[in-house]
């Protein structure tokens, strides 16, 4: 079995591509940067795949409505992981 990828590899991926998506769309981007079988964690949840990581983003609001779709809402991740210069 593979690495479990933390869910901030694939919001990183999202606001690096500048890109609004739709569901279908993201699982797609998903699954080319890291693979249909990879899975996910994030702070509160493991063992996710492509589907469910999306599923669980959306269920907490993680997602901001954009022109045909959506983008990740700045601000809206967990405090976890990015403040690596500490």
């Amino acid at each position: 079995m593979s690495e479990s990828i933390h869910g901030h590899e694939v919001i990183g991926m999202m606001n690096e591509s500048g890109l609004t998506y739709t569901v279908e769309s993201l699982r797609n981007a998903i699954v080319g940067r890291f693979g249909g079988s990879a899975r996910f964690h994030t702070c509160s949840a493991d063992n996710l795949s492509p589907e469910g990581l999306i599923e669980f983003l959306a269920a907490k609001g993680k997602f901001v409505p954009a022109d045909n779709g959506f983008v990740f809402g700045q601000g809206q991740a967990c405090g976890h992981g990015d403040n690596r210069q500490h």
